[in-house]
C-alpha cells in the first residue's frame, strides 16, 4: 500500500512543467527584477537571430502580464501532457514547439524587432494536450470535446488577427501549435511503425 502512495505522489509531482516554469521565472527575476542586460541577447532577433535566440527566447517574457499568462496555461495544459507523456514527454515538446513557433515567427512575420516567449510552446501544449487523449474511452472522450472546443476557438482567433499590428506573434502562436499536431502525427506514425515490426 505505501508503495502505491509513493508511486502515486511521484506521478503527480510534474517536475517537468515545475522546471519549465521555475526556468521562466528565473529568466524573467534576472531580466526585470535584477536587470542583467545579457538576457536581452536571449530574445528573438528578427533582423539577424543568432541560432540559440530560436530556444533561448521561448523563456524571455517582456513583462509580468506577459509571463502570468503563459505560466498560467503552462501549468493547465503541461500537466495534461506529464500525465500522458511524463516529465520528458512535456518538457521534449515544449522545446520543440517553441522551436518551430520560433522559426514560423522568423520565416513568416515581417518586420524588424524581437519575440520572445513562451506562448508558441503553449499554443504547441495545447494541441498535444489534445490529442494525446483521443482514445474510444468515453472519460477521454469528454476531456478531448472539452478541451478541444478551447484550443479550435483559441486557434481560429490567431489566425484572424495574423493582420493586426498588435505587437504580439500571432504566427509564432500558429506555428507552435501547427507544430503540435505535427509532432504527435509523427510520434502516432513512429509507434503504429514500431508496434508492426515488434
Amino acid at each position: 500500500m505505501l508503495d502505491n502512495v509513493l508511486k502515486t505522489d511521484r506521478k503527480n509531482r510534474y517536475d517537468g512543467v515545475f522546471t519549465l516554469i521555475v526556468i521562466n521565472l528565473a529568466v524573467f527575476i534576472a531580466d526585470h527584477l535584477l536587470g542583467i542586460g545579457l538576457i536581452h541577447n536571449l530574445y528573438l532577433n528578427q533582423s539577424s537571430p543568432a541560432w540559440y535566440q530560436f530556444f533561448t527566447a521561448m523563456f524571455c517574457h517582456a513583462s509580468w502580464v506577459h509571463i502570468s499568462g503563459n505560466l498560467f496555461f503552462l501549468y493547465i495544459f503541461g500537466k495534461l501532457v506529464e500525465e500522458e507523456e511524463g516529465a520528458f514527454g512535456v518538457i521534449s515538446s515544449y522545446l520543440v514547439c517553441g522551436l518551430g513557433a520560433n522559426l514560423m515567427s522568423w520565416l513568416f512575420r515581417s518586420g524588424d524587432g524581437y519575440s520572445l516567449g513562451a506562448s508558441g510552446a503553449v499554443f504547441g501544449l495545447f494541441m498535444v494536450s489534445v490529442l494525446i487523449r483521443l482514445s474510444w474511452n468515453w472519460r477521454k472522450i469528454v476531456e478531448v470535446l472539452i478541451l478541444g472546443q478551447f484550443v479550435i476557438q483559441q486557434v481560429i482567433f490567431e489566425f484572424q488577427q495574423t493582420g493586426n499590428h498588435d505587437g504580439i506573434d500571432h504566427i509564432a502562436h500558429l506555428g507552435g501549435a501547427l507544430v503540435g499536431v505535427a509532432l504527435i502525427l509523427a510520434l502516432m506514425r513512429f509507434s503504429h511503425r514500431s508496434t508492426k515490426v515488434s
